[in-house]
């Protein structure tokens, strides 16, 4: 097989096959991360963010350059500074207004378009907003969405009860959850990618896995299932040099230490 032959040249980004052996893009299914990128504008301070890694490469593999990724739980900003930093167009929801303000401040890019809403991501009303957002910038649909929700009740992350991490119980997470999934995929375009970062938790002494129940939400809405991409966790804060005393509570008792948390990446088509 020629690797520098156009027809095997990838519809969805700017890799350069011709030279693949010096790309930086990850194709393993797992994932090690030691620590995560703190440089540029990713300062960390938000509990709930993830490592830039995670975005920067999903938006390398999965978009090219003036692409518009979609990012519904907007948070600190991780994705919406990898945007930045790779050309990509940017579209983003938070349900939190002082953390649309915060992100707003730190964007300053003179190339792409960044729109970021201070809206309810399950709500229909916000995506019509997005569309117009779209019809005024001369677009169509969005070619990536990367969704990083609350993973249930972990961590409150704030007051509003139509915020997610506020469900009251699974089942009302994993239905909230599935309304944002199919509101995501009425703005993306076909045969383009759809990312679910989500970890689990354990609660009364029950293992519940979060990521396989939020994957089973995606099928069900006839998003087409790419990869399971394990991430490690060895940077988690919450566990940072307490490594000894969790060893210790798992050996006394039945269960493991959550090292671990998924990328699911399906296809629209």
């Amino acid at each position: 097989m020629m690797y520098n032959n156009p027809q095997i040249m990838p519809k969805f980004n700017d890799i350069n096959l011709d030279k693949w052996k010096d790309s930086d893009i990850w194709t393993d299914s797992l994932w090690i991360i030691q620590e995560r990128d703190k440089s540029g504008k990713h300062d960390g301070f938000y509990h709930g963010n993830f490592v830039p890694q995670i975005p920067k490469q999903l938006i390398q593999r999965y978009t090219k350059k003036n692409e518009i990724v979609f990012d519904p739980f907007l948070g600190s900003g991780t994705t919406a500074y990898e945007c930045e930093n790779l050309n990509r167009n940017f579209i983003g929801v938070e349900i939190q207004p002082e953390l649309v303000k915060y992100v707003q401040n730190k964007i300053d890019s003179k190339k792409n378009f960044f729109e970021i809403l201070s809206a309810d991501s399950s709500n229909e009303r916000t995506f019509l907003k997005i569309q117009e957002t779209l019809k005024k910038r001369k677009r169509g649909k969005v070619q990536l969405a990367i969704l990083h929700p609350p993973y249930a009740n972990i961590i409150k992350f704030s007051k509003d009860k139509k915020d997610l991490s506020n469900a009251k119980d699974l089942k009302s997470f994993l239905n909230q959850f599935s309304q944002v999934i199919k509101n995501t995929i009425t703005i993306l375009e076909k045969n383009r990618y759809l990312a679910i970062v989500m970890g689990d938790k354990y609660e009364k002494g029950k293992w519940i896995p979060l990521s396989f129940y939020c994957l089973n939400e995606a099928y069900k809405l006839g998003l087409t299932l790419k990869c399971i991409i394990i991430k490690n966790m060895a940077g988690n804060r919450a566990k940072q040099n307490r490594e000894a005393i969790w060893r210790y509570r798992a050996l006394a008792s039945d269960y493991y230490i959550f090292k671990h948390e998924y990328i699911l990446v399906f296809k629209n088509g």
